[in-house]
């Protein structure tokens, strides 16, 4: 019981004592505000010749576009501290963002697209396998090439699950291969535009705009079939961290082709190629969808330097 009473009186004192400290804490804030808001009514008006000084004539430790003033120091407290003794309704009016940037906070997804090729596929230097399995830097370029592997199974299998097929696959981007670049050597960006990504719009169109500014008209053509297609990365590309299901996926694919070429001035003569003669080209594109919205396709994201 003794115990007991003893405990009882112990928390009364501690709580008269942070009683205490509080009125003290409060009352000190109190007067710090008066004496900083009679600080802030003291302030002189800055002109632009005030400024300037305050940019150039600086002491060593100062920045250059600070001012070592006192004053100022004082009246950005004060400012701070009637902030903090408005209560919470004008902290939260403060700190309250746009309703954009909550928007993105929040990761509502309203986009068609990331805007930028993920990991984008880079060829490998040939290794030996004495270096690969016997060295250091071949162990560790194998373990990146065996986690370059497992990320492109993961998004392959997600991708399986939307009904994927790669012989289908394969057909369709064969398709917008040859459209894609019928569709540059005409100049029709109408219809370019919905076979590829924003970004990559703006890429296409300038570079439509560079070659006719060389040459009047280009012939291009396919020869088909096509020598050889094949998918040498996959990547998934989040949106919504709550939502795995919310992705794009990008595949990168391997074109190995025989085209023909050929470039005509004003005049219709005849400045670079021949429409004759087949050439054997490599290319590597990007192809990506949107594995969430509603009646997504394929289209043109990205193309890779060979």
């Amino acid at each position: 019981m003794k115990r007991m009473a003893l405990l009882r009186r112990f928390n009364t004192i501690r709580s008269l004592y942070q009683t205490f400290e509080r009125r003290e804490s409060s009352s000190f804030l109190l007067r710090s505000s008066r004496s900083y808001f009679t600080g802030i009514s003291n302030v002189p008006q800055f002109s632009g010749r005030g400024i300037s000084s305050c940019l150039y004539r600086t002491d060593n430790n100062a920045l250059p576009w600070t001012c070592r003033n006192t004053m100022t120091r004082r009246s950005t407290m004060a400012a701070e501290l009637l902030i903090f003794l408005n209560g919470k309704k004008s902290v939260s009016t403060q700190a309250k963002a746009p309703a954009q940037a909550r928007q993105m906070g929040a990761l509502k997804v309203s986009m068609t697209s990331p805007g930028f090729v993920y990991e984008p596929y880079a060829p490998g230097e040939s290794i030996s396998f004495w270096k690969r399995y016997f060295t250091r830097s071949g162990w560790r370029r194998t373990r990146d090439d065996i986690k370059s592997e497992l990320k492109s199974a993961y998004a392959i299998s997600k991708l399986r699950r939307s009904g994927y097929s790669k012989n289908q696959f394969y057909k369709e981007a064969v398709e917008l291969f040859k459209e894609i670049n019928s569709l540059m050597a005409n100049g029709d960006k109408t219809t370019l535009r919905k076979a590829v990504t924003e970004n990559m719009f703006s890429a296409l169109k300038n570079e439509i705009k560079k070659r006719e500014s060389v040459w009047s008209q280009v012939y291009w053509e396919m020869v088909e079939p096509i020598v050889k297609i094949r998918t040498l990365r996959a990547r998934l590309i989040g949106v919504d961290k709550n939502d795995i299901n919310k992705a794009f996926i990008q595949l990168t694919l391997e074109f190995l082709s025989k085209q023909k070429f050929e470039a005509y001035d004003s005049k219709g003569a005849v400045v670079a190629g021949d429409k004759t003669k087949e050439v054997l080209v490599r290319d590597i594109w990007v192809f990506e969808k949107s594995l969430f919205h509603p009646g997504a396709y394929w289209r043109l994201c990205g193309r890779i330097k060979v």
